[in-house]
């Protein structure tokens, strides 16, 4: 590992695929992680548009592109995903301490590098730490809502250690060593996750194609009658966002040709989730919480 630098040697990677087809703001994602990695490992799957030449024209001599073709049998519960995550795993760097892994539609916001920079330093020599646990917001619809209820993911591990006996887990949401689960510090920085803002007809194309990558997944009856445009009210709560966005995404903000409106006082919830949600409120302790990590 580079122990001699001024500051420990990170190399980011992603997946990406059909980025032009399904509006993936993968662009301003390897942007967003550019100035705190040495190198960006971005495995371009065959696509069915012009990805390729996408992530080829991104001006940074710190991108390294591996072309791959995915493995459609790896269907059940999307383990081509995480098939795909361990090639650019793989790909990176072996004098690399760390791996920054970020997905096409997640994007860091520069306001967190310093924060990452100070962790992945303080962290270098501690072995027990191997991963970083980031803070999530998931905007929803637009750019002016985040999805706030218990069925959106609070945590998750985005730089790990780089150690290849650690694995891309299930659908590439996290990570595994060994089967176990991944000892990680949490620190003070978000991923911002755009996954569900985009036009409504690519949304809606992106659900309805969903099973080419989940067979296992039940597409919901509303989004298999509709016939061109997803229905994002079909949510059960959010919030307005008050904060600023990554200026990497600024031009695509800008550029958005779509409305949502959605009510942030509306509170579409199960008796269960509202008692959760109560909990929650009143303690700061989210119950029955799904953590795919060990904090320490």
């Amino acid at each position: 590992m580079n122990h001699l630098s001024s500051r420990p040697k990170i190399s980011g990677f992603t997946i990406v695929r059909n980025a032009i087809k399904y509006d993936y703001p993968v662009v301003e994602s390897i942007q967003s992680i550019l100035p705190v990695c040495d190198e960006v490992v971005v495995a371009v799957g065959k696509s069915e548009d012009d990805t390729l030449e996408l992530i080829r024209n991104i001006p940074s001599d710190k991108i390294k592109i591996l072309e791959t073709v995915w493995d459609e049998s790896l269907r059940t519960g999307g383990k081509v995903l995480a098939a795909e995550t361990n090639k650019a795993f793989d790909a990176v760097s072996p004098d690399a301490d760390w791996a920054f892994y970020i997905q096409a539609d997640e994007v860091l916001h520069e306001k967190y590098h310093p924060v990452i920079l100070e962790a992945t330093t303080r962290y270098l020599h501690n072995e027990e730490v191997e991963g970083l646990l980031f803070h999530y917001t998931h905007f929803y619809g637009t750019y002016r809502f985040v999805a706030d209820s218990r069925n959106w993911y609070r945590h998750e591990i985005r730089i790990i250690r780089n150690q290849k006996d650690i694995r891309s887990y299930r659908d590439a949401q996290g990570f595994r060593r060994h089967n176990r689960k991944l000892r990680v510090k949490l620190i003070d920085a978000h991923i911002y996750h755009y996954g569900w803002v985009k036009n409504p007809y690519q949304q809606q194309q992106k659900m309805q194609d969903l099973h080419v990558y989940w067979s296992d997944v039940a597409i919901p009856r509303h989004v298999l009658e509709a016939k061109d445009l997803y229905d994002y009210g079909k949510i059960d709560s959010v919030t307005l966002f008050q904060g600023t966005h990554p200026l990497v995404m600024q031009k695509r903000i800008n550029s958005a040709d779509w409305e949502v409106n959605l009510d942030p006082t509306v509170k579409n919830l199960s008796l269960k989730n509202r008692i959760l949600a109560t909990v929650e409120q009143l303690t700061g302790k989210r119950l029955f919480e799904y953590k795919n990590y060990e904090l320490i």
